[in-house]
């Protein structure tokens, strides 16, 4: 049995392993990447989706989410609040504001750490689930929206 520790797994894929979308999600899953629901895929380096993303600050996020979670001892309470529409220049200051940035870790646990003891004081807004692609046209690997 691969992966008996469900944890998350990281894939370093080569050039052309990287080109074949289904071939590599059913090579992570041989590893067993599945088993902790999710893996890190880092893309080789010479890949590129966007050429540059200095135009994007203008593209609309329809309806961000902002996820409320409120509880104690153990026992929490998840909830979704759809916010007004923002541009992605908008998100982006919201994300580097004070409140929002990535807060002084040590290593990544510490930063896991914090995210989650901090989720009842800060609620994370996220901009998902919008339409389209920030890929270029011709990038066809790992576009979502235009598997290959």
């Amino acid at each position: 049995l691969e992966n008996p520790s469900c944890k998350i797994m990281t894939f370093r894929p080569t050039m052309e392993e990287f080109k074949d979308f289904n071939k590599y999600v059913a090579y992570i899953e041989s590893q067993g990447a599945q088993r902790a629901g999710l893996a890190k895929i880092i893309p080789p380096k010479e890949w590129k989706p966007w050429q540059t993303y200095d135009d994007i600050d203008d593209v609309v996020i329809p309806a961000p989410i902002q996820q409320v979670v409120t509880g104690q001892s153990g026992l929490f309470t998840q909830y979704n609040i759809q916010k007004k529409a923002m541009t992605v220049g908008e998100y982006c200051r919201l994300a580097n504001s004070e409140k929002y940035c990535t807060p002084r870790h040590q290593d990544f646990d510490d930063l896991e750490r914090k995210y989650w003891k901090n989720l009842t004081f800060v609620s994370p807004v996220y901009g998902a689930d919008i339409s389209g692609s920030l890929y270029d046209d011709d990038v066809a690997q790992w576009n979502i929206p235009e598997p290959n």
